[in-house]
């Protein structure tokens, strides 16, 4: 079949390379971009006199026919054709005849794709956004529920200092947050407008870019038409924010990974999140959060991939630049589906906060608070923290924990050990004396739960 770009050579070309040219078998989910972008290219054409009224008219009521018969189902994509743009307008010239024609006047290929992904990304955008959003409240709501169940904080990988679980799933929230914010910054770059630029160097008709943008919601137009059609910085910014957030979800991933173990135990997962063994029936397995780990290599793969397309690309437009479509609409189908999956496991987990409270304790993560209770009885610092090592070092030869050790073998270290001491190194006293903004006391989690929830009209 002769394509419509047939002239300087007759548009035949062999299957293969029909096949190995043609994009509409991924383009083809952004139709109703290309559609509504066209209904606005007509109504600037009249508007600019360029083209008659009626003709304008003609061309938006034919579109408008093509997308309800696309929703609906009445019409399918042809995958014979080379790309989304060029089956609408076929299918537009199908019905209208000439009049269909006139629409491809004052623009290009390169500036109506560069058009379309732009507005199929910023829809993407507000979608993911929005789940990332619905995380955060899952995720401060079971904060919320657990803003006093006391575990140990960790680095290293070692237990290092008490706090409580709903401290610790509110960082998660705070780099959420972040990623809301990287989110819309990329929307707010990508939201101009390239349609007017042409293949390359704008056109003689007298068009009007403002016209055309202000009718598809975008703040602005690209003020260079080489840059217009050549620039995937947006596509770039929005992978890299993705990543950026897949980065987050994985390490949430592992932290869930590890605490659902038996060796930790501080969580179980929903039998709804889990799989089970082929061969081992005691198995719970908490293969969702795996996955979404394992998917993160792959959004990072996506973000590569095109940066190493672009490099070596020279202005302007360039068939390899066909390559952002995959890459782009995969890593936001992959973010997406994380995401949704990710909302229901932080609802329906629990917290086993008998055994995350005795893995603190076994920690010994009150040792400071030890040490810090004879510097107040007027010992110096020094004196104080080898006393306490020693304690804990009994206690692990006694297999017990500070809070259980007798009174009197803590006289045996000093005469200044009395009963208050108790009060002193008991983890819910601990955490709640760490009284400073962002810390971990239940008062300061619940001002930055309140915080997230004002912030986000939760």
């Amino acid at each position: 079949m002769a394509k419509m770009w047939a002239g300087r050579t007759d548009g035949v070309t062999e299957r293969i390379a029909d096949d190995f040219n043609s994009s509409i078998h991924f383009d083809s989910r952004m139709y109703r971009q290309d559609i509504t972008g066209s209904m606005a290219h007509a109504a600037m054409l009249a508007a600019q006199n360029i083209i008659s009224q009626k003709d304008a008219d003609t061309l938006i009521e034919g579109l408008s026919g093509i997308l309800a018969d696309l929703d609906s189902g009445a019409l399918a994509i042809d995958m014979e054709c080379e790309d989304i743009h060029m089956f609408v307008e076929q299918v537009l010239t199908q019905r209208l005849g000439d009049v269909g024609k006139k629409l491809h006047t004052a623009r290009s290929r390169n500036d109506q794709v560069a058009l379309d992904i732009r507005m199929y990304l910023r829809q993407e955008i507000d979608e993911i956004t929005d789940l990332v959003k619905k995380l955060i409240a899952a995720v401060t709501g079971k904060a919320e529920a657990y803003k006093d169940a006391i575990m140990p904080g960790y680095t290293h990988l070692q237990r290092a200092q008490p706090i409580t679980f709903g401290h610790h799933l509110m960082a998660y929230a705070m780099m959420l947050l972040r990623d809301m914010d990287r989110l819309a910054d990329c929307r707010k770059r990508m939201n101009l407008s390239p349609i007017g630029c042409c293949a390359l160097a704008g056109t003689t008709y007298p068009i009007d870019r403002q016209f055309e943008a202000s009718q598809l919601c975008f703040d602005g137009v690209c003020l260079n038409s080489l840059d217009g059609v050549s620039d995937r910085d947006f596509c770039v910014e929005l992978m890299s924010a993705i990543s950026v957030l897949m980065m987050h979800l994985s390490r949430f991933s592992e932290e869930i990974i590890l605490w659902s173990s038996w060796e930790f135990k501080f969580i179980e997962l929903s039998d709804a999140y889990t799989t089970g063994s082929s061969i081992m029936p005691q198995k719970k397995n908490p293969d969702m959060a795996e996955l979404v780990r394992g998917k993160t290599g792959r959004v990072y793969g996506d973000l590569m991939a095109l940066l190493t397309t672009l490099k070596g690309l020279p202005l302007a437009y360039n068939k390899d630049m066909q390559e952002d479509k995959e890459s782009i609409f995969d890593a936001c189908d992959t973010v997406k589906m994380c995401l949704k999956v990710f909302v229901g496991m932080i609802d329906t987990l629990t917290a086993n906060e008998e055994n995350m409270k005795r893995a603190a304790q076994k920690g010994f993560i009150n040792a400071t608070d030890l040490a810090d209770y004879l510097v107040k009885k007027g010992l110096p610092f020094r004196s104080a923290y080898k006393i306490s090592g020693h304690l804990v070092a009994l206690c692990i030869q006694q297999d017990t924990v500070l809070e259980e050790l007798p009174l009197e073998q803590y006289r045996t270290f000093s005469p200044l050990f009395e009963a208050d001491l108790y009060q002193a190194i008991d983890l819910k006293v601990c955490v709640e004396k760490r009284i400073s903004e962002g810390g971990t006391s239940t008062a300061s989690v619940q001002m930055q739960i309140n915080k997230v929830k004002e912030m986000l009209h939760l």
